[in-house]
């Protein structure tokens, strides 16, 4: 994102917009029903009956959209008082005029097929071009952006779907020496948007099948991830949100980073996958997409010489449009005969942090309580 490192990102303020924090209805069967938008943030208008962590995805779109922050449109007075973020700035006015534009654009000419989002027009920019740039037309090409990479139909000389995941769990140290490793516990440190690119300690949790859990040491507390084998959340510190649910591909992102995390079953994350080759600054590289009925894409790229996994990228929808979670992978080292990554990047529309561990102890004993849903933080003293 333009100015990414000059501007406040966009989630650290967006979360202080409410001045109220609705945790969650428990319904009949047990389960947590997640809060609306309209039930957590003041003043939304348009962007009505949506969980909030497809809210923050949309808040996270529009800033990869349009280069902008939360005080671009919220404005300056929002980051000392979080009541100003309900204030009707002429951004935000505009912005509610887009949504409902768009939507018009694509329930007239696309049959109600998103087809036409922010980013068609903006590019990254507050106003679209209309003048085309002879500087672009005659200049030198951006690279190809690998996590657009589209897969052919052309199957000449490459390796199917499952031949290239059979090459990574072979690589890992096979699928019997994957399935002896039942659990593990990793130290070391983080360093991201939410810690101002300050190193600070997290403990990784992983146990099988497909539990993860995830807690940062942030100097005004922790924040946790966690995934239990059905249902995610988000614990986070200094913020009107201290506990959301994830739901949908968020929730489905969470599972893949869970299989991911010990993954002999990686292939059952989705039901039908193809293969394809592309590079990543000019290393080659062997790529899956994984997809199904009611499943997001995802897609994994393997080094060719390897058969390790260096990237992972996912999706989320929006009502707005869809958001890239990319995770890159390096670093590897065997533990229990296992090869495991050490350091892993993630990159999406509003930021970016770097995971390092520094030890790993394996076949470790995990109580289940630890990927079960977290206790809310305190919420910060001005959204009381």
């Amino acid at each position: 994102m333009q100015g990414y490192h000059a501007k406040k990102p966009i989630i650290l303020a967006a979360l202080q917009i409410a001045a109220a924090c609705v945790l969650g209805i428990v319904s009949a069967s047990g389960q947590t029903k997640p809060p609306m938008s309209e039930e957590v943030f003041k003043n939304i208008q348009v962007l009505k009956g949506i969980p909030v962590d497809e809210f923050m995805n949309t808040m996270g779109f529009f800033a990869a959209s349009l280069s902008l922050n939360c005080t671009s449109c919220h404005g300056v007075e929002s980051a000392g008082d979080v009541a100003r973020f309900a204030d009707d700035k002429p951004l935000k006015q505009t912005a509610r005029k887009m949504i409902l534009m768009v939507k018009a654009i694509n329930q007239g000419n696309f049959a109600g097929m998103r087809r036409v989002t922010c980013y068609t027009c903006h590019r990254g920019g507050e106003r679209p071009e209309v003048t085309p740039s002879l500087a672009e037309q005659y200049g030198v090409p951006a690279p190809d952006d690998p996590d657009r990479f589209e897969i052919s139909e052309d199957t000449n000389q490459r390796l199917s779907a499952d031949q290239v995941l059979e090459k990574y769990i072979q690589a890992l140290g096979g699928a019997e020496q994957i399935a002896k490793l039942t659990s593990f516990v990793g130290k070391g440190t983080y360093e991201g948007y939410d810690t101002d690119r300050d190193k600070v300690p997290v403990e990784v949790f992983a146990k099988a099948p497909d539990q993860r859990a995830m807690i940062i040491h942030v100097p005004s507390g922790d924040k946790i991830t966690t995934y239990d084998g059905r249902e995610g959340w988000v614990a986070e510190p200094d913020t009107p949100v201290p506990l959301m649910a994830l739901t949908g591909q968020d929730l489905d992102g969470a599972r893949v980073d869970a299989i991911l995390s010990l993954p002999v079953r990686v292939k059952q994350s989705r039901s039908q996958w193809r293969s394809g080759t592309t590079a990543i600054d000019d290393r080659a590289v062997e790529v899956v997409e994984g997809f199904g009925t009611g499943q997001s894409p995802l897609k994994l790229y393997f080094d060719k010489n390897s058969g390790l996994l260096v990237r992972m990228v996912r999706y989320a929808d929006t009502v707005v449009g869809q958001v890239t979670t990319q995770v890159d992978y390096s670093d590897y080292r065997a533990v229990a005969g296992v090869m495991l990554p050490f350091k892993w990047t993630v990159t999406w529309v509003d930021g970016q942090s770097t995971t390092q561990l520094s030890e790993v102890q394996p076949d470790a004993p995990i109580d289940r309580a630890k990927f079960a849903m977290p206790a809310a933080p305190a919420k910060p003293r001005a959204a009381q």
